[in-house]
């Protein structure tokens, strides 16, 4: 990616990575947690991962939030699906937890990261330079205006896609994943988890000399990945969601 300074760069141009998540035939992410919802084993990819540092990793994120970027990623997570009486929120489901756990222990590409990070930047940026305060500090009124305000870019907008996919993936995750406490999510979709359920040593990315695998699409599959931009939808359409160009899902 180009150096970038803020959402806004008129440079920026929808990543590799990003597209590849929707028009390759390759297992992404999301094909893995589907699978995974279906069968526990999960069949997929790379090398182990020893685990202990599952839990050494996960101790840390404590520690973490209390300073960027896991203080601004934990407030935009909560803000984009905040608890309420309709259902869970990112913070019941833990999507922080989960997110951290994509980025240290699961095989995630490092422009993804960086992306990731950069947007936490960016955001503070725009915010320092809206209201004198880093988007963790604001009221809730104002995050809502700000992060309406990025995802008027393309930048911001893949930003905030790229976390509410996560998001949803925290919903639907096996909860060894970080995600899912309890089975929250599922309860709250009224899901029924695949069984064997994973547990530590059997997570898709701790299966030693597994390869990546390739997963025939399906047609319908076939048909989204045509989208050049994450579609986010509430499955439940029970509450509002941000998305795209400041709509409301």
């Amino acid at each position: 990616m180009k150096f970038m300074s803020s959402f806004f760069d008129t440079n920026y141009q929808t990543p590799l990575w990003l597209s590849e998540k929707l028009t390759k035939k390759n297992l992404s992410r999301r094909n893995m947690m589907k699978g995974a919802l279906k069968s526990a084993g999960g069949a997929v990819v790379v090398a182990a991962i020893p685990i202990s540092a599952w839990s050494a990793e996960s101790a840390n994120l404590s520690k973490k939030l209390t300073s960027d970027p896991w203080l601004t990623l934990d407030s935009v997570l909560n803000h984009l699906l905040p608890s309420s009486k309709s259902g869970p929120g990112a913070k019941e489901i833990h999507a922080t937890t989960y997110l951290f756990n994509v980025v240290h222990l699961q095989p995630t590409e490092q422009t993804e990261i960086d992306f990731i990070y950069k947007g936490v930047g960016w955001l503070n940026g725009y915010s320092q330079s809206q209201l004198k305060k880093n988007f963790s500090e604001l009221t809730t009124q104002d995050k809502d205006k700000l992060l309406r305000g990025i995802s008027q870019s393309q930048a911001g907008e893949n930003w905030l896609n790229t976390l509410l996919g996560y998001i949803l993936e925290a919903t639907l995750t096996p909860p060894i994943y970080g995600g899912n406490p309890n089975q929250i999510g599922w309860q709250w979709l009224e899901h029924q988890g695949g069984f064997p359920l994973p547990s530590e040593g059997t997570r898709f990315y701790e299966i030693p000399n597994q390869q990546s695998m390739v997963v025939a699409n399906t047609a319908k599959n076939a048909e989204d990945n045509k989208e050049t931009n994450i579609r986010v939808v509430d499955v439940l359409a029970k509450r509002e969601l941000l998305i795209g160009k400041g709509k409301k899902a």
